[in-house]
């Protein structure tokens, strides 16, 4: 199947329309995507159709959660080569997306994957999240945080729920070990000021059944969290009584 069409199908089937201009933006996020990882290490993934399915409709699923709808300002945490911040920025505009990564070569290729399309609302920042959450244009200024592949829910809920605003929503792409994260993450989760909404299964493409977990935030997270920088990862929080 010709790229276009499997681009297509796979938007059809989650429900989702785009012009031709933005088709033409996403096909040549992906021969970005591929010419760049021939120098760097971006993604193992590298046939053209499994990025098509298992990135960027992977990535685009999650408009199909209601909490998306109601956003104007949005943080991608750990977003690595974009994902899912860039395929979303493409579908909308309108939307202002910040995408965070600690690795400075991926944050060089976000920024000609920017200039390449003509992204004006895209910002992409090289740093830890532990370290940007407590700054002050960042800290819950955020309607929504995102992210997809970067850590275990107890670890995510701390790096990403201090950039929400109370009534915003944290929302991270599971597989199928996501019920147990959940029941790991739940005493974090209140800790941080966020408490579960709902548990999305959704079949993209491939026909693999993977789940958006949708977090709310309901109170202003303490002032002394995230912990510094590597803490998380290393420590996660899966008591509200421990430090």
């Amino acid at each position: 199947m010709q790229r276009e069409a499997l681009l297509r199908v796979g938007a059809q089937q989650l429900s989702i329309h785009f012009s031709d201009e933005q088709m033409k933006q996403l096909l040549r996020y992906v021969d970005l995507l591929q010419e760049w990882n021939q120098r760097m290490n971006l993604t193992a993934i590298t046939d053209t159709q499994e990025i098509i399915t298992k990135h960027l409709l992977d990535s685009l699923s999650v408009t199909s959660v209601q909490a998306f709808s109601e956003t104007t300002r949005v943080i991608d945490i750990g977003t690595g080569a974009g994902l899912p911040g860039i395929p979303l920025a493409i579908l909308y505009p309108q939307v202002q997306f910040t995408l965070l990564d600690a690795v400075r070569k991926k944050i060089t290729f976000l920024e000609e994957v920017k200039t390449q399309l003509s992204l004006q609302n895209v910002h992409a920042i090289h740093g830890r999240a532990e370290d940007y959450a407590r700054q002050l244009e960042h800290r819950e200024q955020y309607d929504l945080a995102l992210s997809r592949a970067v850590a275990l829910l107890p670890t995510l809920v701390e790096y990403a729920l201090p950039f929400v605003r109370v009534g915003g929503f944290f929302i991270a792409y599971k597989g199928e070990t996501v019920f147990q994260e959940i029941e790991q993450a739940t005493p974090a989760i209140a800790l941080f000021g966020g408490t579960l909404d709902a548990v999305h299964a959704v079949r993209t493409p491939t026909d693999k059944l993977h789940y958006l977990v949708a977090i709310r935030k309901i109170s202003t997270t303490p002032e002394k969290y995230p912990r510094k920088a590597g803490k998380p990862s290393k420590q996660a929080l899966l008591s509200a009584a421990r430090e």
